[in-house]
């Protein structure tokens, strides 16, 4: 798989900004991707060095409007740690605002 379609995009929530202190980025992956296609993705990408790779899936949510009734999509979350003093710029100007 290419590196592009691996990573899909990254997650931006609270707790996601927050491990960004800690060295630590999440990311919406595809779901056949496993740890080391996901860390191979992201040193070709961002030009890091990826210490580790935690994975995730995150369960479709059941879902109503009015009287229709389904689910959102499921879909696979990667948290990726860096090696010490490594950073993607991309993250950081959004952690100060």
């Amino acid at each position: 798989m290419d590196a592009r379609n691996v990573v899909i995009h990254p997650v931006v929530s609270e707790k996601s900004y927050a491990l960004i202190a800690e060295g630590k980025y999440t990311f919406r992956v595809d779901s056949r991707a496993h740890k080391t296609q996901l860390a191979r993705a992201v040193e070709e990408i961002f030009d890091v060095d990826v210490a580790a790779v935690r994975t995730s899936q995150v369960r479709a949510k059941p879902k109503r409007r009015n009287l229709q009734t389904g689910k959102t999509r499921a879909w696979k979350k990667a948290v990726v740690q860096l090696a010490a003093g490594e950073r993607i710029e991309l993250f950081e100007g959004a952690e100060t605002a």
